[in-house]
């Protein structure tokens, strides 16, 4: 099957109709309403802002749409976010579905009925479709395809020919630039940058492991501040608590003066894919992807934080004994800088590993704010004894990306590890010891020390090797540890011969 036939499937199976009473239609079969009158959401008049602009429902400029739009919501059951910290997982992905999110564009009607659809042709079409986290340590640069995806609303089709953006707010002459105008370098300069962009989320599962949390809900503060920002508005559609926003968020004007905000409609010497914000996004070095917009539309130089809730309201970070009896927006601060981290990669929590007295340890380290990581440690032991990676062994230094690693890490001991890896950087700061040291509300940035457990089978010890050997003879797989063996551990002469030595198992008197 050729993708636009693909394509097609998909909007047509999301765009379902069905009749209900006097014979009107609803957008989706599964939408639950509060009220006896079946809602009719091409009253609302909501259509697509432009020309191109496949997607994108402009909500800012129009504030009594957004307040229509949010009574109109409430004739809705939508289901309720999901639980899956405090109950067992099941098995088989996704765990999180997004069907809340999938049955808002729904009940919105023709104009953004889609869009779920739509945004998952363009993941399948430019994710690399057997993403494995350890390829994100193959090379020093992540391939286009396995970068990761995190958006807060869908993924808008625009056509680069019809794309503008504009500049309004505290400027002394507004303007709308095309891409034409951007990429005229007689006008504005081009500069290229390495650069990493993570998710304040990166690393969560351990937080939840040890300390369940809000999540996504609850994100971010306002800085309080008397210094101008620079808002970025994207044209995708981002609901939150029963309302409709476009994305905003916004970055201090010093960053911006400093040249750590760009506009980028490439990535690693290709077009921007659409999933990462085709034609245009911002990349605001150092900070939390969160700020870095995709789908621009506009820019507004303005005297305080940008007020949509994902500034406002989201991407906060509380102190560790806030959590849902007590947490407020203006309680937490607004995580902007990402801090150190680092993270093994490959082996996996729970691996069992047969090695020769050293156990290879791959993975990353990052830093944000212009810092950088300058030595990274790893320990086989939980953290009491650490060995240092090579400097060989580390990937090149930049402002504002992280550095792979790796180590032959020295095991003599057998049975559960506990392996710990932890970064420096520039400015000596370094990771916390434990999860609960760094645990809050929102589960965001992770940056205790990342650890697993490993079981440990060093086969420089004859008898191990032998036992090794003897499993592979009677071509019985020796892993997992947990299957027993079919065998006796040990033949009746072996067994007498250990007894003797150890004087039997009893007292002698």
């Amino acid at each position: 099957m050729d993708e636009l036939t693909s394509f097609a499937n998909a909007r047509e199976m999301n765009g379902a109709t069905t009749k209900m009473a006097e014979d009107i239609e609803i957008l989706h079969p599964n939408l639950v309403l509060r009220t006896k009158e079946t809602p009719d959401p091409e009253a609302l008049g909501l259509e697509e802002e432009f020309p191109g602009w496949h997607g994108y429902v402009e909500w800012e400029r129009y504030p009594e749409r957004k307040k229509e739009v949010k009574e109109y919501m409430k004739k809705f059951n939508f289901p309720g976010a999901p639980e899956f910290q405090l109950v067992p997982l099941p098995k088989a992905n996704p765990i999180l579905e997004g069907v809340r999110w999938k049955q808002y564009h729904y009940a919105l009607g023709n104009a953004t009925k889609d869009i779920p659809a739509e945004s998952w042709f363009f993941v399948e079409k430019e994710k690399a479709p057997d993403m494995i986290h350890n390829r994100l340590v193959a090379t020093p640069i992540t391939r286009n395809e396995d970068h990761f995806v995190r958006n807060h609303g869908g993924i808008p089709e625009i056509d680069e020919d019809a794309y503008f953006f504009d500049v309004e707010g505290l400027v002394n002459c507004p303007k709308r630039l095309t891409m034409k105008e951007l990429k005229n370098e007689s006008i504005f300069p081009r500069q290229s940058n390495v650069v990493t962009i993570q998710c304040s989320g990166t690393r969560r599962i351990e937080q939840i492991h040890e300390y369940p949390g809000d999540g996504d809900e609850l994100i971010n503060a306002p800085d309080p501040s008397a210094s101008n920002h620079v808002e970025f508005l994207g044209a995708d559609t981002y609901f939150k608590k029963g309302e409709v926003f476009n994305y905003a968020v916004s970055a201090p004007w010093r960053k911006a003066k400093a040249n750590e905000v760009i506009l980028a409609w490439e990535m690693n010497g290709k077009p921007l894919p659409r999933i990462h914000g085709f034609p245009l996004r911002v990349v605001v070095f150092g900070y939390i992807g969160a700020r870095s917009c995709k789908w621009l539309t506009r820019i507004n130089i303005i005297n305080t934080e940008s007020t949509g809730p994902v500034q406002k309201k989201e991407y906060l970070y509380y102190n560790s004994q806030v959590g849902k009896h007590n947490a407020s927006y203006s309680s937490g601060f607004s995580i902007q800088d990402m801090p150190v981290s680092s993270a093994i990669m490959s082996p996996l929590d729970k691996d069992q590993i047969i090695h020769d007295g050293k156990i290879k340890m791959r993975g990353w380290a990052y830093s944000g704010g212009g810092h950088w990581p300058v030595r990274i440690e790893a320990s086989g032991d939980g953290g009491s004894i650490w060995y240092e990676v090579l400097y060989q062994n580390m990937t090149d230094k930049y402002y504002h990306a992280w550095r792979l690693w790796e180590i032959d890490l020295p095991v003599d001991a057998e049975g559960w590890l506990e392996l710990v890896v932890r970064c420096w950087d520039n400015a000596l700061n370094t990771q916390p010891t434990y999860v609960r040291s760094a645990w809050n509300w929102d589960l965001h940035v992770t940056s205790s020390c990342h650890r697993i457990k490993v079981y440990s089978i060093n086969k420089t010890r004859p008898k191990i090797a032998a036992k090794l050997k003897h499993f592979e003879k009677l071509g019985v797989p020796f892993l997992p540890i947990t299957q027993p063996g079919e065998m006796d551990l040990e033949g009746e002469e072996s067994y007498t011969q250990g007894m003797v030595a150890r004087g039997g198992r009893d007292l002698l008197e």
